[in-house]
């Protein structure tokens, strides 16, 4: 049980990497799956589009599948198009939004980055789609005609016409691998700058942005859980009352101004001792203090700190 508890703590200090490694391993064996059964370079005037279609269309589809999935993409959109939100319109909670879809943005670029950088290693896509092009064909044909052209159309099909028509150049399989490389190194300095950058201007120190963010995950589990036992005992008044033809019983259940006091982002900062917005709402007489009104909407949470759903104790 002990080895077993160090695994789970390993797995939750470490979850964003974890969570990210996991995308890439499933998009990696995804993409040799779709490379090795189903993609087939036809060998003729349609190669730049068939394996451009195979490199980039799945990395969108990726892409716009990770917005869906991810919970502060509905979290952020939520209510943001309704007249009384935009009653409440604020510079500040605008200029927010766009920093926590910047986040939003780096975390669905981790699957479709991964599907290119994967695809291009294995030079399938890329050596189908640039034997169609004309910029390519320029490059080995210049002096050869359209002879040479019509043969670099065949080279994904044929090895012994690719060794040779790429004898004196550097060959369309080494192009695209070193493309996927250069990919991957670009894609690891850039990870690395933004988190040095964002730890760097972290306005509460290590061990604080620790508490922080096991806090956010057991309000999280937390609430999942009471909003469930809450929702069935809501849902068991209403339907008894329907079935048994009697008024319903009282039962207390959170205004729709405090589900909207609750729903906004949360940014943690060294001048107060809440952690999310739930925690500050039951810390300021539940949302009804003047400071709680003035700051307390559309903030966004940290970067590198996962956002708290909710504090039970509080509903």
């Amino acid at each position: 049980m002990e080895s077993l508890q160090k695994v789970v703590d390993f797995c939750f200090c470490h979850q964003t990497i974890l969570g990210c490694s996991i995308v890439t391993l499933l998009t990696a064996a995804s993409e040799y799956i779709f490379s090795s059964v189903v993609f087939k370079c036809p060998c003729n005037s349609n190669n730049m589009l068939y394996g451009s279609s195979f490199l980039l269309a799945p990395a969108f589809v990726l892409f716009l599948l990770s917005f869906m999935v991810n919970p502060s993409t509905w979290r952020l959109l939520t209510g943001k198009c309704s007249a009384e939100r935009h009653l409440q319109h604020r510079p500040r909670g605008t200029s927010a939004s766009f920093s926590q879809l910047w986040v939003l943005t780096a975390k669905a670029s981790v699957a479709p980055l991964t599907w290119i950088a994967v695809a291009l290693l294995g030079a399938s896509y890329y050596e189908c789609a640039a034997s169609g092009s004309s910029l390519i064909a320029y490059f080995y044909c210049k002096d050869n005609g359209t002879d040479c052209q019509n043969q670099l159309l065949k080279v994904p099909c044929d090895e012994e016409l690719s060794a040779k028509i790429s004898s004196e150049r550097l060959s369309l399989h080494a192009q695209s691998q070193l493309a996927g490389w250069f990919l991957i190194a670009i894609i690891m300095a850039l990870a690395l700058t933004a988190t040095c950058v964002s730890r760097c201007y972290s306005p509460v120190s290590f061990l604080h942005l620790r508490f922080c963010e096991i806090y956010s995950k057991k309000e999280e589990e937390l609430f999942e859980i009471k909003a469930k036992e809450h929702a069935t005992k809501l849902a068991e008044r209403n339907t008894n009352s329907f079935f048994e033809v009697s008024d319903p019983a009282p039962f207390s259940t959170p205004s729709t101004e405090d589900w909207q006091k609750i729903s906004t982002m949360y940014t943690i900062n060294s001048q107060e001792p809440y952690y999310s917005m739930i925690h500050k709402f039951v810390s300021t007489k539940r949302g009804n203090s003047a400071k709680f009104k003035e700051e307390g909407q559309d903030l966004t949470v940290l970067a590198f700190v996962d956002e708290a759903q909710t504090n039970v104790s509080g509903l």
